[in-house]
């Protein structure tokens, strides 16, 4: 009797065992297959349910994905890195990428803006120098979308508050800036209805955004674009159209 339970519980188990996984840990590595390289714009794209996750700058990356899951891995500059996963018995699917830079001539960038690019170098100096401080009414008058945070907001009067939120829309509106000048000078193809969206998956970090170069913000704007597009087929191909 005994015999019979034992070998019913180690049949029970090696059922239990193999049965298939719900969620897999992907893990792995991207290297350049020439230079040590660091990326900055590693981008684990999902192409099974559209979302993606960012690596780390030393080419890691590790993400749960379901069972024959389709991945890309998208780096700008790089031929792209596809694979399906496969998890093994204990639900782990590790990858080692060997990449390659695409073969491509680099053509110098001139840029001519509607808004002169000092003058957003101007705008994105003050931001970094804005000081907190709470809203009179003359100041109100001149901005009205901080006259309405203090007029409907529940924390009215959480002066720090409502300079935060002044300060963010300020931030929105120095990069939505940038994107009309790029677009407008051909730099990247964008539209309109589209900008909030992509500032949003951006999430550009303040002090890059006070301090970076215009060809360092031209690069980290065009490399993010190159991901929204992976992630949104659909608007890849419109922006193809207009080509």
């Amino acid at each position: 009797m005994k015999l019979i339970t034992v070998i019913l519980m180690i049949l029970s188990g090696s059922a239990y065992a193999q049965e298939p996984c719900t969620k897999v840990w992907l893990k792995g590595k991207v290297e350049d297959t020439l230079v040590k390289h660091a990326f900055l714009n590693l981008m684990v794209v999902n192409t099974s349910n559209g979302k993606g996750v960012f690596g780390q700058p030393d080419g890691t990356f590790g993400v749960y994905v379901n069972n024959n899951d389709s991945i890309v891995l998208s780096i700008k500059g790089y031929e792209r890195y596809g694979f399906r996963v496969k998890g093994d018995s204990s639900c782990h699917f590790e990858v080692y990428a060997a990449v390659e830079r695409k073969a491509r001539q680099i053509d110098e960038v001139v840029i001519k803006p509607l808004k002169s690019i000092q003058e957003i170098k101007e705008e994105r100096a003050a931001l970094a120098l804005r000081e907190t401080r709470t809203i009179t009414g003359i100041e109100a008058f001149q901005s009205p979308i901080t006259a309405l945070y203090q007029r409907f907001s529940k924390r009215e009067q959480s002066k720090a508050w409502v300079a935060q939120k002044q300060y963010e829309d300020s931030k929105e509106e120095i990069v939505q800036e940038l994107l009309r000048l790029y677009v407008s000078y051909d730099i990247i193809k964008l539209n309109n209805e589209d900008f909030i969206e992509f500032i949003h998956f951006m999430n550009m970090d303040e002090n890059f955004l006070k301090t970076a170069t215009d060809i360092e913000l031209i690069t980290f704007i065009k490399d993010k674009l190159e991901h929204y597009l992976l992630l949104h087929p659909e608007k890849e191909g419109e922006y193809q159209k207009q080509k």
